[in-house]
């Protein structure tokens, strides 16, 4: 069992470790969003830290004087305050990929599974955060590389899933599953999504596939439009090696894409290998996170018709 550190730990290392925040938004540019981190910067001024611009921001208003490089501004900062929807907290998270950064989301999205920071209360909820009255999670993060032979041809980092889909709209790909390197099955579907437990409630839970909680070292393989019903959602122990190998066979050509946001054309006979991350990512909650709340918030459940 590991150390269990009390709340006196934890505030301790809140004040010693936020002093320079970095702040990152949404770049569309909308009147909620630029006075929102108006807001912020005050907030942050008043309380004396350090701020950097990330150059997201430079879409929303900012000048070049004003922002910094995504490179510079994880190097520097100790925090980062994602401003905007669960997209922009996943193009953050892997940026951060490797380091010891925390996230905190300040939710101006839709669903709002990962960025749960209240606009209209941002500086109560940050008060407590700073004070180290805070709830952190250890999310895992995925890792994977796409191979052509022996050349590797693009890698890339996700915190919610990686998925193999056709580049047709009407036309299946046939492909082979290995789980450390044991074949699992060869599939004729749309694709498969390899998810994180945080990327269960993403694009993999419209698949059909389970909620994992995300303390679970666990990974989910979800076939998209399987041809064959009894193909179902696997789940397997977080350590695990997922390879996928589009099949000669198959009549149409694929995509890979990181968290939705990083794709690769994929040609039969590529293999796309996935494994966990060796850090995961560390993701702040406000006093009083509650994820079964969260479930039933954006999932409508216990509601009557």
């Amino acid at each position: 069992m590991g150390h269990k550190m009390s709340t006196q730990e934890v505030y301790s290392l809140a004040m010693r470790t936020f002093q320079r925040i970095g702040v990152t938004c949404k770049p569309i540019d909308q009147p909620l969003t630029r006075s929102l981190i108006e807001r912020l910067l005050t907030y942050l001024d008043h309380r004396g830290l350090d701020w950097l611009l990330d150059e997201t921001l430079g879409h929303i208003g900012f000048s070049d004087d004003e922002i910094v490089a995504r490179d510079e501004l994880v190097a520097q900062s100790d925090l980062i305050v994602v401003v905007g929807g669960d997209g922009t907290l996943l193009d953050a998270a892997r940026s951060i990929a490797g380091r010891d950064i925390a996230l905190i989301g300040v939710n101006i999205g839709r669903l709002g599974f990962l960025v749960d920071v209240c606009p209209d209360e941002i500086e109560t909820q940050l008060n407590s955060i700073f004070a180290g009255r805070y709830h952190e999670e250890r999310r895992a993060m995925l890792q994977g590389e796409i191979r052509r032979g022996d050349t590797v041809i693009q890698s890339g980092i996700a915190l919610n899933d990686v998925v193999l889909h056709n580049r047709a709209r009407v036309r299946m790909i046939e492909f082979e599953t290995r789980i450390d390197q044991q074949r699992v099955n060869t599939h004729r579907a749309d694709g498969i999504v390899v998810c994180t437990p945080t990327g269960s409630t993403a694009y993999a839970l419209s698949g059909g596939g389970p909620i994992l909680h995300p303390e679970l070292s666990a990974l989910a393989l979800v076939p998209i439009c399987p041809h064959t019903l009894s193909n179902r959602p696997i789940v397997v122990t977080g350590d695990r090696r997922i390879s996928i190998r589009l099949c000669h066979g198959s009549h149409t050509s694929a995509m890979a894409a990181f968290d939705a946001q990083n794709t690769v054309d994929i040609e039969p006979g590529d293999e796309v290998h996935i494994w966990r991350h060796p850090t995961a990512l560390r993701l702040l909650h406000p006093p009083g996170y509650d994820y079964y709340e969260i479930l039933r918030k954006k999932l409508r459940w216990s509601e009557h018709p």
